[in-house]
Parts: C-alpha cells; structure tokens; sequence
C-alpha cells in the first residue's frame, strides 16, 4: 500500500480556527461506530465538527505528531466529510493523513494499512450494509492502532466529550488536491499520502493465498463465477484481485462500480438484497439453464459477504466451520495450524464441532468485532464469524468480504486439484461437511423484552418450539439462558455486556446444543443499569 510521485504543496501555511459550538446528546457510538442518516450529519449545524473533534479529544496529546488513516466507501457525503475531517486533522496536531484515490478504501482494507503503516489509528466513514444516499444513512468510526474499532473505553470517552464540547479546531484553508493520484502533498504542518488501496490489499491476499493455484484453478473449462459489489466500494478490489490477478472475465464482477447511493439498493449481502446474485445463481423466482458453479456478494464497505454455490445457498455459520476445517490444508496462512477460533453468541455452533475434532481453541463473543480482535491481539485467535455474514482472520481486525471468498476458492481449489476429474462444487464440500460433523439447524429471532411478563412469554414460545423439534425426532433441545457476564479468557477479569443502546432484548437460537465453553467478553464492567441482557436458545443438530 505504497505511495508514489513527488511531494507537492497544497498549502505552506495554514491558518487555524477554533468555532464555537453546542453540544449534542446523540452522538453516542454503537458496535460500528456512529450512525445517522446522511441529512443529520450534512445538514444539522457542526454534527460532523462535534464528533470528529470528540474523537481527537478522546486521544489526547497521543495524538500530536501521528499518523492516522482515512477512508470512506463512497456512499453519498464521503468526499465532503474527507475534506473536512482533514482540515479538522491538519488543525488537532495530527503529522500525516494517509488517503487512498478517490478517499474510496474498504473497511478490511483501512484496517491492513493501519498495522502495516503502524499508524496511531484510522477513521472509516461508512454506514456498512445500510443504505446510502441523501435520504439515507452516513456513518463515522475510529479504529485503533490494532486497526480494529475502538473499544469500549474509548468509544464511552468519545461520548462523554461530545456531551459537553464547546468548540472545534479546523483550518480555514482547504485541502484543494488532486486526490485521485497516488502521491505526497504538504498541507501546512500535516503531509498528506494517497495511496494505492487496491494494490497494497491484493499484495497482502497474496501473501496469505496461493494466487498461482488458485490462477490455476479458476482457468478450468467447467468453473464459472460472479461476484457481486453491489456498487460499493468493494468494486475496485473484485475487478484488481479476480480480473487482473485471477485473469477472470471482466463479466465475473457485477455491479462494481461504486456509487454515492449503491445504485438505489440495499447493500446487505443476504438473500433478500443481493437480488441480482440470487437470480443469476438460480435461487430466484426466474429459472436460468446457465448458472455459475460459484457466486459471492459484499457490502456496501466490503467487509460482510454471502457465498452460493449452483442453486445451493452456504449459511454463514456453516461457511466459518468449513473455512476452519480447511484452513490448515488449504491455505497457506495457516499451514502450521490455527491459534484458535471464535464466533458470536448468535451464530450457530457449527464450528463448536469442528474445534472439537480438531483440537482448536474455541472462543464465544457477543457481538462486535472488536471483541475478536482482542483475542487476536492476545494470540488466542486465527479465524473467526458470526451469523451476520461476516468472517475473517488475524491478518487484520475486521472482518474482510474479499479474503472470505478468496477463502472459498482455496477450499474449491484443494478439492479439485485432481486433473481430469469431475468439478466438486460448493454444494458438493458442505453436504461433505455435513456428512462428517452433522448438520445445523439455526434461526435467530429478537425479542424487545420490556416486563417480566414480556420474558415469561418468551420462555413459553421457546419451550414449545423445543417440544416441536423433539417431536421432528432431531436429537436433544435445550433452553439456555446466559446473563452477558463473562470472563476474558486471558486476563480473567469478569466484563459485562449490557444490550445494544442499552434496551433489554432476548435472542433466540435454534443451534446444536454442544456443551459450551465459558464466554469470553471484553467490554468492562460499567455501573449505569441493572438491567441486563437475556439470551435463551433452544438448539437442534442432525447428524446427516
């Protein structure tokens, strides 16, 4: 991820100006960071300046003279909110902005330029699988030198700061460049890097796959693929690491061309908003008598995916237990083995099983990325998911949509590396999955319990779907009900979890019912409210 050209002079001095302004009460950041519709950050006066700036507080005087990286996935506001945050940097102290072309770079992607730049931290400006557009959402969080999201203490100080501000810094001056070219450029005491995005992450897939067997493997006469960017920011990375790399057809990569409103759609990789993906694949409503053998789609900051197979849809849950079991053989990242591996508490235990067999490490989070990134960063984990069709590894702290599919192709790759034979295809791997571990049955439903009454008749529900699989004659259910109190499996220190904007809500899981290991959790223990979330799963496995 690399940076050419000469150093240029935007601005050889500039001036700074501290703007009185008031404080907002909803600046609260949730898992992924603050999000709000695109009309309240542009038109609603310095929400924008406030959060940034309570960002920069938040850091201190760590922050003076670092680096920070700065990307977006080009959904509506992204160039604008770039050129402010900039001028906001160049006036906090910050040494050096690195951007990328265009100010376009995906989530997994700011994340690898973070640890391989060794910057103080980054800050992505996405609203990930929502909407974009003037009418619909914007999004802004900060990751840390980890290149994972901030943690809790961080995003609470962050809160805490926008609560009571009064002024922001930001200089007068303008950025005025020519950002779609990788190159230096001084603007007063900060120096701005553009970068090559795309380039430097397809160098690092290379370093974790074997881009000649998987070259190899793609050229085959009777394997076809799509890919679905749907129009995000993951475009640019499809048509660099399957056109070029891969040496695909440019037919492989649908809609890739990344736009300020996703073309109109949802960028939700499943199977109600990847519509395209779904019908070309054979899993809509029109029928197609040439369908690809495999399909993928993103997000909108390409960090989530969804893999099919020829009429064949992979759950996430299952896609992490069989990237876990082949890992080792098929991926040469992991050829002396895995740390450990991990999934959210919502996710099925598929996985359980193949930890098991194997002898892996296996970690249960709640979710939020940043609670495996943790584990990461304490060498008890390699590759982790959860059931939101998100799945990555600790070659970054995010999740990554591309390298899950690159994934993917390894494990297709390693199964059909036999000359001459007959293509074995996705549907082919997981019914062998199955076959060797059993299968899991899983459906999530969330429930805003606001009474004890409320939860009484939850429980009720949940019994009498237990009683309903038991009748089905699929092998024992149970009830678990598990307060969000864990202990770090590391430092032993106990950590509670209160609900998402703090409303009580209840899970339910249908999953196979393994006995399960203590749950890690890494948000510290905070004293606002007694109230707590309660999960309660019922879980089904069958053994074909």
């Amino acid at each position: 991820m690399g940076c050419g050209g000469s150093r240029s002079i935007i601005a050889e001095n500039v001036t700074i100006e501290e703007i009185k302004t008031k404080p907002y009460a909803d600046q609260k950041p949730g898992t992924s960071g603050l999000r709000k519709k695109t009309k309240v950050f542009e038109g609603q006066e310095n929400y924008l300046e406030n959060f940034i700036q309570s960002i920069f507080d938040s850091l201190g005087d760590e922050l003076k003279g670092k680096t920070l990286v700065l990307g977006g996935d080009g959904r509506y506001y992204n160039k604008e909110a770039c050129s402010i945050i900039l001028r906001m940097a160049a006036a906090n102290g910050v040494k050096k902005m690195i951007v990328s072309a265009g100010y376009l770079m995906s989530t997994p992607c700011v994340s690898g330029l973070i640890r391989m730049k060794q910057a103080f931290g980054g800050i992505i400006l996405t609203a990930s699988h929502n909407p974009g557009g003037k009418d619909e959402d914007f999004g802004v969080k900060y990751n840390g030198a980890n290149g994972g999201p901030a943690v809790s203490l961080v995003t609470d100080k962050i809160f805490e700061l926008s609560k009571k501000i009064e002024n922001y810094k930001i200089t007068k001056e303008v950025p005025d460049f020519a950002n779609d070219k990788v190159g230096s450029y001084k603007f007063g005491p900060m120096d701005i890097e553009v970068v090559d995005a795309v380039q430097g992450y397809a160098d690092m897939m290379k370093k974790i796959f074997d881009f000649e067997k998987l070259k190899k493997f793609v050229s085959r006469e009777d394997f076809t693929m799509v890919y679905d960017s749907m129009h995000g920011v993951a475009g640019p990375f499809a048509k660099k690491i399957f056109g070029e790399e891969l040496g695909m057809d440019s037919k492989v990569c649908l809609n890739s061309e990344p736009k300020e409103d996703f073309g109109g759609g949802h960028p939700d990789p499943n199977l109600t908003y990847a519509h395209d993906l779904v019908e070309t694949m054979g899993l809509g409503e029109k029928k197609s008598d040439t369908v690809p053998e495999f399909g993928a789609a993103a997000d909108g900051d390409a960090d989530r995916n969804m893999v099919l197979g020829k009429k064949f849809f992979v759950t996430p849950s299952d896609s992490l237990a069989i990237i876990v079991d082949k890992a080792q053989e098929c991926i040469p990242y992991f050829k002396d083995g895995l740390k450990g591996c991990a999934r959210s508490m919502p996710t099925s235990g598929a996985v359980d099983f193949v930890a098991k067999e194997k002898k892996i490490k296996l970690h249960e989070v709640p979710t939020g990325w940043k609670y495996f990134g943790n584990l990461m960063d304490a060498n008890e984990l390699s590759i982790c998911g959860e059931e939101s069709f998100g799945t990555g590894s600790d070659h970054i702290r995010e999740k990554d949509g591309v390298w899950a599919v690159l994934a993917w192709l390894s494990i297709l790759a390693n199964a059909n590396a036999e000359d001459g034979k007959e293509l074995v295809g996705v549907e082919s791997v997981v019914k062998a999955h199955w076959a060797k571990y059993g299968r899991n049955y899983y459906t999530r439903y969330d429930y805003e319990v606001g009474s004890a009454i409320n939860m009484s008749l939850v429980v009720v529900v949940i019994t009498e779907l237990t009683s309903l699989f038991s009748l089905r004659g699929l092998s024992s259910s149970y009830i678990h009900s598990l307060n969000e109190r864990y202990t770090h499996p590391v430092f032993s220190l106990q950590y509670t979890l209160l609900p998402r904007n703090n409303t009580p809500c209840c899970n339910m899981l249908c999953r196979a019912a393994p006995k399960r290991p203590e749950t890690p959790c890494l948000t510290p223990c905070a004293r606002r409210s007694q109230r707590r979330t309660t999960k309660l799963s019922t879980s089904t496995r069958s053994s074909s």
